[in-house]
């Protein structure tokens, strides 16, 4: 019997107190990689990753954190039994190999990936996060890894819909 679970990606945020000059030097390392197209960090991005990943939040600090764990227990009643991991694409651990890593070791089988980053176009979406899957998949064959992405636009427009008539303007 295979064993199921789903992983809710996220973007992840910066916490607030976390010092602006080694996000600034994180962010220029980051820019510099994707110019070359290496999806392998430098020794300091991946110093200066790992550091904002594990700084200690608060739900002052980061309050998208918390967001999407909101989204996440309540995704969670959703999947009739599933396991449920989050992973952040960047600023906050878990990453989306740590994740996957979680639950090939616990054994699972089947893994679905979802985010909450809808719009086509997006480079973490369009572009990272599938090549992160693609790695993923070449690490772990006899695993299936899928990526529930892109979102259809009609989807999309009726998930928009329903969220205006909770503020009484949608038809």
């Amino acid at each position: 019997m295979s064993k199921k679970a789903v992983i809710l990606i996220g973007h992840g945020g910066v916490p607030a107190d976390f010092p602006k000059d080694q996000l600034g030097e994180l962010k220029r390392l980051e820019a510099k990689r994707q110019e070359s197209g290496s999806m392998q960090m430098s020794a300091r991005e991946a110093e200066l990753d790992t550091k904002i990943r594990n700084w200690p939040r608060t739900k002052i600090t980061d309050p998208y954190k918390w967001g999407l764990e909101d989204i996440i227990n309540a995704f969670r009643n959703e999947l009739g039994g599933n396991r449920l991991e989050i992973a952040y694409n960047e600023f906050c651990a878990p990453s989306l190999d740590d994740s996957i890593e979680k639950l090939v070791k616990e054994g699972f089988d089947s893994i679905s990936i979802v985010t909450t980053m809808y719009t086509r176009g997006g480079y973490h979406s369009e572009v990272e996060i599938p090549q992160l899957v693609e790695l993923a998949r070449k690490r772990h064959s006899g695993i299936i890894i899928n990526y529930a992405w892109p979102f259809g636009s009609d989807l999309i427009a009726r998930f928009l819909n329903e969220q205006l008539k909770t503020f009484h303007c949608g038809k």
